[in-house]
């Protein structure tokens, strides 16, 4: 399918996909090498019963009220498992484990018991999202990347998730020596005066926009999979941290394509009637992404 038919239906999923994909694998490469990657997990459970109540109270899905709802959950969150930690002088894995499921668990119970008719957020939404359904309506063919009547009709997911990917890449190219040495060598970039707690904290912050900004296009399961896979897979690929992100990015982007035409055509070449979830398809292409560099990457052992 290619020229208006591509253009108005598959463009903009492709992209919005793309954009959430790499958003989110940038961060990861340094949440992962921290040791942190559960952290991508972490901010997707979290996040939702936050931006539950952020609908509730003000009757909209709109990133900043979805930001500060997501805030404030993930602040709970924090304090839930600090006070579960002390008083059941549990390991800290556990109290998160705990916490994070009886959150994501609330969140889903929030959507079962709201009305949410008027909006695309429920369960369904909530894991999957909405990717398929983000077409250009207005679109009449490739003429229409140039038209400004056209292009005022694109969905506002794509650029929200621009706009997230932006942002994630200017805070990595600003930051990125402090973050590579506080990533390999955290007293040693202290001891040079960095403030690798604050550094450390922003990381995190901007993960979570990443993650808030995709929840309402593409739903937690592809955030969860392209917070760990792109970038675990890039490990095995490199031992340099430039060319990691790079790969980690490669394989983002080639997840988002293969898995959203494989959604699409996948089921109608093995005689299949229906296509299946985008969201699920593209993180269980970046897991078999992950699988292949993890038998034939050149740097897949330990201490390689």
């Amino acid at each position: 399918m290619m020229g208006a038919e591509f253009v108005a239906l598959s463009l903009t999923p492709i992209l919005i996909g793309i954009c959430v994909a790499v958003a989110c694998a940038l961060p990861g490469n340094f949440l992962l090498l921290r040791g942190q990657a559960l952290i991508g997990d972490a901010i997707s459970h979290v996040v939702l019963p936050g931006i539950v109540v952020a609908f509730l109270l003000t009757g909209m899905v709109a990133t900043g009220p979805m930001l500060l709802g997501a805030a404030g959950a993930a602040l709970l969150a924090v304090v839930a498992i600090e006070v579960i930690r002390r008083l059941g002088r549990i390991e800290a894995g556990a109290a998160m484990g705990v916490v994070f499921t009886a959150m994501f668990a609330g969140g889903v119970l929030l959507l079962e018991r709201s009305d949410t008719s008027n909006v695309h957020l429920d369960v369904e939404h909530a894991l999957f999202g909405n990717l398929e359904s983000l077409i250009w309506l207005d679109a009449t063919g490739w003429e229409s990347l140039v038209d400004p009547v056209a292009l005022a009709g694109l969905p506002v997911e794509l650029p929200r998730m621009a706009l997230a990917l932006v942002v994630v890449a200017l805070f990595l190219f600003l930051f990125w020596r402090p973050l590579a040495l506080s990533t390999f060598d955290e007293g040693f970039a202290r001891g040079l005066g960095l403030w690798t707690g604050p550094l450390g904290l922003a990381l995190v912050v901007v993960s979570a926009i990443a993650a808030v900004a995709a929840f309402d296009a593409v739903g937690s399961i592809i955030v969860i999979a392209m917070f760990i896979c792109p970038p675990a897979a890039a490990r095995m690929m490199t031992n340099r941290l430039l060319h990691q992100v790079a790969w980690s990015a490669g394989f983002a982007t080639l997840a988002a394509i293969l898995g959203y035409v494989l959604a699409g055509y996948g089921p109608l070449w093995v005689g299949a009637a229906a296509s299946v979830s985008a969201a699920g398809m593209i993180a269980t292409v970046s897991g078999a992404i992950l699988a292949v560099c993890a038998v034939a990457g050149p740097h897949r052992t330990r201490g390689s």
